[in-house]
């Protein structure tokens, strides 16, 4: 690697800072890095003690630069294992389902049902969705899966009185956005959201099949209809080392 990097995307410098001295097992990592683009995807990296008298460094050295690519997303556990990761999902910041994100880059989109179920609505959810406090609601939460893979998580508020049938009418592992077009004749109008990392708690670390120490994409949305009235609010998790997302700015 250039010690001058100015690749598009690329750390400048490679990450080194001015004054030269880098951590041990950063030089090791960016060493590994190197053979990940020689073997390319699916490709089986050596044992952490191959790779110790490789580059003749303490194994824990060696774990530590595998760890950070691990969470990079450039590396993932098989059963053989450990092996070069195919690129990340990139997800458009846009009114568009999960699903169709998925297809357009030829993965194939599913979804995992966990829960379906009414509950009064609870003051604070209220304005999101256009509700009043007490009225029944529906929660929908589902894995995001990507060709089987498990790599998000997703909580869906409605009001009842929006989707009555939303327990018999749906498939679980169907876009929901698509059942409000294709079944109800619901348009999306806009949205707003927020992105932010986090690490998932225990249960939705064992939902998605992710250490709790890897970081997730968290977005909140809030949407409403094309006549602007309040829709629904969705609280979207998604693997940091699995997803990035992308939008289109325009000046103002």
């Amino acid at each position: 690697m250039e010690p001058n990097d100015h690749r598009p995307g690329s750390p400048v410098r490679s990450g080194i800072p001015e004054h030269g001295r880098i951590p041990k097992y950063y030089a090791v990592k960016a060493r590994i890095a190197e053979l990940i683009e020689e073997l390319g995807e699916g490709g089986l990296l050596p044992t952490e003690r191959d790779l110790a008298e490789r580059y003749e460094v303490a194994r824990e050295t060696v774990r530590q630069a595998l760890r950070e690519l691990l969470l990079e997303g450039r590396l993932r556990r098989s059963g053989r294992g450990t092996v070069v990761a195919g690129p990340k999902l990139e997800q458009p910041l846009s009114l568009a389902s999960y699903t169709e994100g998925v297809r357009r880059q030829g993965r194939r989109p599913g979804r995992n049902l966990i829960g379906l179920e009414q509950f009064p609505c609870p003051p604070e959810l209220a304005p999101g969705i256009g509700a009043e406090p007490g009225e029944p609601v529906w929660h929908l939460e589902r894995v995001l899966l990507a060709d089987d893979e498990r790599v998000g998580l997703e909580s869906t508020y409605v009001r009842v009185a929006r989707v009555p049938r939303l327990d018999s009418d749906f498939q679980p592992d169907s876009s929901f956005y698509g059942y409000l077009r294709d079944r109800l004749g619901i348009a999306f109008g806009d949205a707003d959201e927020k992105l932010e990392t986090v690490l998932a708690t225990p249960r939705e670390a064992l939902l998605i099949g992710t250490p709790p120490a890897l970081p997730m994409l968290l977005i909140h949305r809030f949407s409403r209809d094309q006549d602007g009235r309040p829709l629904e609010r969705v609280r979207s998790l998604y693997r940091g080392d699995r997803f990035s997302f992308t939008t289109h700015l325009k000046a103002q």
